[in-house]
């Protein structure tokens, strides 16, 4: 074959071998879901053990209880009256238009992803903290997990697991924590060399100084952490509805479906709603942390 030749059945050999890449790849992990997925599934029985009776202990409890939890949780996180009754109203609001067991659930993923998130995040933006090398590591795939589209998530999820609370969990995870790694480094990070330089002068070790100067100093930041994370998990949870998660999510979807636009108005507000108190209590804790920081300081 000339070069002429070559050049003329050169894409046509292009798309042979990427088709081939392709069901290699496919095949590939078609068998390796087949042959560990149950495996994987089994790990995760723990927290969709904890996910289900959290729901039905938020659903089936009395609502006037519930929303009194709530309302004692709100008001000890931002210490804001203001806040506390206009969260009163507003889940009046959505117990009203029949929305309540469906924000119940969300409440209980988002809660589940929240703590799963911290649980897992703040280890790993310690190790970030404590080496250049593990953040050089790491930071690319933090990267890739906050640019990549949020259906992409799914595909290996549901292949992997099928449809269910459990694939929804993880995809929601997924694209909620980086902040969290991100800026429990960023707080451990920003404690100031003084701080460190007297508590080696005090004999500390490392272990000692993470936890009784580092961490502490850095809280401000770490909830900064968990707001982000909490937002990013309310804005997953209408594309993890597409997989069996239930909760806010699903009305909003079938009002697409179905050009219902009040139901999908409704849900969204709602969902808006939980957004709003997320933030502004996590937001006034953070502050009220940073105030005591300074305080301290001075």
């Amino acid at each position: 074959m000339n070069f002429s030749e070559f050049f003329i059945a050169f894409p046509e050999m292009s798309k042979q071998g990427l088709r081939t890449f392709k069901k290699t790849i496919d095949s590939a992990y078609r068998g390796f879901s087949r042959e560990y997925g149950d495996s994987i599934e089994a790990v995760f029985d723990p927290v969709l053990y904890f996910l289900v009776n959290l729901e039905k202990l938020l659903q089936n409890s009395p609502w006037v209880l519930v929303l009194l939890v709530f309302l004692i949780l709100i008001y000890f996180g931002s210490r804001s009256i203001t806040l506390t009754i206009g969260s009163f109203f507003a889940f009046l609001f959505i117990g009203y238009f029949g929305m309540w067991e469906d924000t119940m659930s969300t409440v209980s993923i988002i809660g589940v992803c929240t703590i799963i998130s911290i649980g897992l995040g703040i280890p790993i933006g310690i190790i970030m903290s404590g080496s250049d090398r593990a953040r050089s590591a790491i930071a690319p795939i933090l990267d890739i997990m906050q640019t990549m589209p949020s259906f992409v998530y799914l595909i290996p999820v549901v292949m992997l697991l099928g449809i269910g609370k459990i694939p929804g969990l993880i995809a929601v995870i997924i694209y909620a924590i980086p902040p969290m790694i991100r800026l429990t480094d960023l707080g451990i990070r920003e404690v100031d060399k003084e701080v460190l330089e007297a508590a080696d002068a005090f004999g500390a070790n490392r272990m000692q100084k993470l936890f009784r100067v580092q961490l502490p100093l850095a809280l401000p930041t770490i909830f900064a952490g968990i707001n982000q994370t909490i937002m990013m998990a309310l804005a997953m949870v209408v594309i993890a509805s597409m997989i069996g998660v239930k909760g806010l999510g699903q009305p909003v979807l079938k009002a697409i479906a179905n050009q219902y636009f009040t139901m999908g108005l409704l849900n969204g507000l709602a969902i808006v709603v939980l957004a709003i108190i997320f933030d502004r209590v996590s937001q006034s804790f953070g502050k009220r942390l940073q105030q005591h920081r300074a305080g301290s300081r001075e």
